[in-house]
């Protein structure tokens, strides 16, 4: 098992919840989390647990962001006009690895951050290898004419388990996505319920 997938699966068990709708998850099988203690029953969750677990599940999401990544974008997130939560998950869905992740042109956020790593990603007809870079409306993301028959890609665009949100317009013949708009968090697909406002408690006592 790679590094990666390693780290998926880990990030799956500690939250006890498949947070990418996953049909190899762990917690498919099994709902406890990891380890020999794993099975005990679970104690109640304070205040700060639940708004502890809530930016560990939004982090973990976005392929496990470093602490330091996430608290700039929320305080970004926070100097916007409008609701903080709303634009947190703004800023999340406009990274380049999780508009090529939601145009299922990879199958998990993790494979995206390394394919736009690897150079196979342009916007606009620009090569651009940063994940966190942000696109902005009206952005084409294209996938590079030298990396369209990566089995990778192939395996992503076939993948009848996730649905194309409608702030992407995507041609998977062509292999190109153009972002339409910023999603707020009713429009995002998450297969769990994600609780932004939850962060936002969190980095407002912390």
């Amino acid at each position: 098992m790679t590094k990666r997938t390693a780290a998926k699966y880990k990030i799956d068990r500690r939250m006890g919840e498949n947070i990418w709708g996953r049909p190899k998850s762990p917690v498919n099988r099994r709902e406890y989390g990891p380890g020999q203690h794993g099975q005990r029953r679970k104690g109640k969750l304070s205040d700060f647990g639940l708004q502890l677990r809530a930016k560990q599940k939004l982090k973990g999401y976005y392929g496990d962001l470093t602490e330091k990544q996430f608290r700039r974008i929320y305080t970004e997130a926070e100097r916007v006009k409008g609701d903080t939560g709303e634009n947190l998950i703004g800023l999340l869905e406009r990274r380049l690895d999780a508009v090529v992740y939601r145009a299922k042109l990879v199958p998990t956020v993790f494979a995206a951050r390394q394919f736009v790593n690897h150079g196979h990603v342009t916007v606009n007809g620009q090569k651009v290898n940063i994940p966190s870079y942000r696109v902005k409306e009206g952005d084409v993301i294209e996938v590079r004419e030298k990396s369209k028959q990566m089995a990778l890609v192939l395996e992503a665009v076939a993948l009848a388990e996730r649905d194309v949100p409608d702030y992407l317009d995507v041609d998977h013949s062509k292999l190109t996505a153009t972002f339409t708009r910023t999603p707020g968090l009713s429009d995002v697909p998450y297969p769990v319920m994600m609780e932004p406002n939850l962060v936002v408690e969190f980095y407002a006592k912390n």
